[in-house]
């Protein structure tokens, strides 16, 4: 009975639908940009917070949250509101740009710099079925913690939870999101984010939970999202592209890479038969047009000797005739002399004739000289291979790429033989690879560039770090100074410089974008 049940069991679960879960990095790397949303009183110069929600990043000085969250504050001209951020930073007040009741939606100015990260939007329709993660700051959650209510003004980590899309469905006028992935108080305002940390839509509200029924929740849709900012002059990151992890990515890759080494074998297969083919009908040719050329010279020189005897018995004939007391005797003496001259110099031809009638060797020579035929005007040569400078335009491959940004542009670039980049930014070259470190001071972002100048292709990938990691990374690039373009190795200096911050990277990046370029008119 216990096997029965087992066996059941394993058909039951794998009749359910699999589900790929969340990137951890993105859903952490988006959680950046999210902050807690604090109402703020004043009483006796001493603050305290009235009630909190939850917002995140559309730009670096704008944030999005619910209505409902910030009503307090659009009532009483005392109250103010505090964004306090998740990364350590020092909180700032928000001033309220725009609200509307009707979708739930507001939209705050800070009023400092927290150097936030701008989150993107999906810009695809919502998955049914998808998995979702909520993120923001549940009052539950801080009561179970022991939080005093003062600790709101501290800076702490937002609480992720995961569940599914259950639907898209229109509720009090405006467009929604049912989910399942739990949301309680003081999540309001913060973003429902996709498996690739892209936002789908702001949690709002959760169903009633009467009589233990199964919890639903409510999240404001960017089909309502994107409008509200759009009309308030702020241009959303959207992203269509499909999400996909690095894993699929990678095993793509190497699905590429056998397929394009499978089909260069059967390349190399087809131009060997046909070299092999090639080579039989040039040997096939060569050895008849030897063979022509040596009877051809054969025939010559016995028709020249031939003609050299003839004139060599007709010239002693005329010899053998010559009266030598005749008048004209020393003529004919001349006419014989040149006639045997001249069969002399027929049977030398001859001889030169016979001597250098085509040899066995001469067949090889020729085979080498049909074969040579029709080489150089096959594909035009890789850039490695070429070996010199180039002018490139560079445009995304979205089926190798995973874009979590909204930004994939055109690139403009221009290659040397050196690494140097637009003549002015040098890449470093270590274990075969061209590359380049950017670890900017404002942004919590390390972007690595790389260029495969023999397959001309440009690859960018990103990693989205938390302040602590982006702190060590901005003290492992302080300690060297990268190299001039031209400078006497700077291309294998600029390798060896660059380990450290790479040493620090995770395994894999939360963006790649993977550019093929061509030769740029």
């Amino acid at each position: 009975m216990g096997r029965f049940l087992a066996i059941l069991l394993t058909l039951w679960a794998l009749a359910l639908p699999s589900f790929a879960g969340a990137e951890p990095a993105d859903i952490d790397a988006s959680a950046r940009g999210v902050v807690r949303v604090v109402i703020i009183g004043e009483d006796g110069g001493e603050l305290y917070p009235v009630s909190h929600g939850t917002g995140f990043a559309v730009t670096s000085t704008m944030i999005v949250t619910n209505a409902h969250v910030v009503r307090d504050a659009m009532r009483d001209e005392d109250l103010r509101v505090g964004i306090v951020p998740s990364g350590g930073a020092d909180a700032v007040y928000g001033q309220i740009v725009a609200a509307s009741s009707r979708n739930d939606l507001a939209l705050v100015r800070l009023t400092g710099n927290l150097r936030l990260p701008p989150l993107a939007l999906s810009g695809g329709p919502v998955a049914s079925s998808g998995e979702v993660t909520s993120v923001g700051y549940p009052m539950n959650v801080d009561r179970a913690q022991g939080l005093d209510i003062s600790d709101l003004f501290r800076s702490q980590p937002p609480v992720k939870s995961r569940g599914f899309v259950s639907g898209e469905r229109p509720s009090r006028q405006f467009d929604t999101i049912l989910h399942t992935a739990p949301i309680a108080r003081g999540n309001s305002g913060g973003p429902l984010l996709d498996q690739c940390g892209r936002v789908v839509g702001v949690n709002s509200f959760g169903a009633d939970n009467d009589g233990g029924d199964a919890e639903f929740f409510f999240a404001v849709s960017n089909r309502e999202l994107v409008p509200f900012l759009r009309a308030n002059n702020i241009e959303p990151r959207l992203n269509e592209q499909p999400c996909r992890s690095i894993a699929d990515l990678e095993e793509a890759e190497r699905e590429r890479l056998e397929r394009e080494q499978a089909e260069a074998r059967q390349s190399l297969a087809e131009r060997a038969e046909a070299t092999r083919e090639k080579r039989e009908r040039a040997q096939l040719e060569a050895q008849l047009s030897v063979a022509h050329d040596r009877e051809d010279r054969m025939a010559l020189a016995f028709i020249l000797v031939l003609v050299s005897f003839g004139l060599g018995l007709w010239a002693w004939s005329q010899r053998e005739r010559i009266d030598p007391e005749a008048e004209d005797a020393a003529l004919r003496v001349k006419k014989t002399n040149i006639a045997f001259a001249l069969a002399g110099f027929l049977v030398v031809v001859a001889l030169i004739a016979f001597l250098t009638r085509p040899g066995l060797d001469e067949v090889d020579r020729r085979v080498a000289g049909l074969m040579a035929e029709g080489e150089g005007d096959g594909d035009r040569p890789l850039a490695g291979e070429e070996g010199g400078d180039l002018a490139l335009t560079c445009r995304l491959v979205p089926e190798r790429s995973r874009v979590t940004s909204a930004e994939t542009p055109d690139i403009e670039f221009d290659w040397t033989t050196a690494g140097c980049v637009n003549e002015r930014t040098q890449y470093g070259y270590a274990a075969g690879n061209w590359s380049r470190v950017f670890v900017p001071n404002d942004e919590d972002a390390v972007s690595v560039n790389s260029f495969d100048p023999d397959r001309r292709t440009f690859r960018s990938e990103r990693y989205l770090l938390p302040r602590s990691a982006m702190t060590a990374a901005r003290e492992a690039r302080a300690k060297y100074a990268a190299p001039q373009c031209g400078d006497d190795g700077a291309a294998t200096k600029l390798g060896d410089l660059q380990g450290e911050v790479l040493s620090q990277l995770p395994q894999q990046p939360n963006e790649r974008l993977v550019y093929e370029c061509v030769a740029r008119d």
